[in-house]
């Protein structure tokens, strides 16, 4: 089974749609490797409201499905910039400063990350698809995106840009082509911008279903712990509100989640 441990969490790795629900064994399995909890999510799209979801989208309607201020604004964006594919390493020479800008922009402040751990990420794993925003200008960066492509879906991984564009609507060409280019050029069965946010740390996902149309696929959320974790969440959770340290309250909002 494709899970992998990050930052002390067992997560599955491949197309959300393709997660087993685990049994207690399983996940126990996992735990005695390392970690200190496993997160499994599965019965993808279950068509009930649940506590958890990915934002997707499944099907792409042109400008028409947008409304008329929306349909301006991508005009204007695609006026402002080029959309393309581009090459690891472009992302590599150009990304990083996008990336720092954007993460010091946040409105629940997170670790900015260095150059080097900014290389290092995009170097892991497989080639991905990414993308950028480019002035018409002069040519520079604006935003870039990381998608992580499967068989029969796309993950919108990794979307950044700098605040000082955000006037200039780089997101909004970029989403709309890359939308075209995998739901309507490659046939996928769906986008994904993932899953709901523990850490709400971004209003991406509000945006992308307010704008575009992306939608909750509901799914079920389950979350075993090591001992010594589970009964820290069980002693903290009537308390979560209240939790000063973001790393902690994030672990309690996931908790909730599964009780909804």
């Amino acid at each position: 089974m494709a899970f992998t441990l990050y930052k002390h969490a067992w997560l599955w790795i491949g197309a959300e749609d393709e997660e087993p629900q685990l049994n207690h064994a399983e996940c126990k399995a996992l735990l005695r490797k390392g970690g200190w909890l496993v997160r499994n999510t599965y019965d993808f799209d279950c068509g009930e409201e649940t506590g958890f979801w990915n934002v997707v989208k499944d099907s792409f309607g042109g400008m028409e499905e947008l409304s008329s201020k929306m349909r301006n604004q991508v005009r204007r964006s695609m006026a402002n910039y080029d959309f393309r594919r581009m090459k690891r390493e472009e992302l590599l020479a150009l990304g990083y400063t996008v990336h720092r800008a954007a993460a010091e922009s946040y409105r629940v402040k997170a670790d900015i990350p260095t150059e080097e751990e900014f290389r290092r990420d995009v170097m892991q794993g497989p080639e991905n698809d990414y993308w950028g925003a480019f002035d018409k200008e002069d040519g520079h960066l604006a935003a870039f995106a990381k998608n992580i492509v499967y068989e029969r879906m796309c993950d919108y991984s990794v979307m950044k840009a700098r605040p000082d564009e955000l006037p200039r609507y780089p997101y909004y060409g970029l989403i709309y082509t890359m939308n075209q280019y995998y739901l309507e050029k490659c046939g996928l069965r769906y986008v994904n911008d993932g899953a709901r946010s523990i850490t709400e740390h971004s209003n991406i996902q509000p945006f992308l279903m307010q704008k575009f149309h992306f939608r909750k696929a509901y799914c079920r959320l389950n979350v075993v712990y090591k001992p010594w974790m589970a009964l820290l969440v069980k002693a903290l959770f009537p308390f979560r509100k209240w939790v000063p340290v973001a790393s902690v309250r994030s672990l309690l909002n996931q908790e909730e989640m599964t009780r909804l």
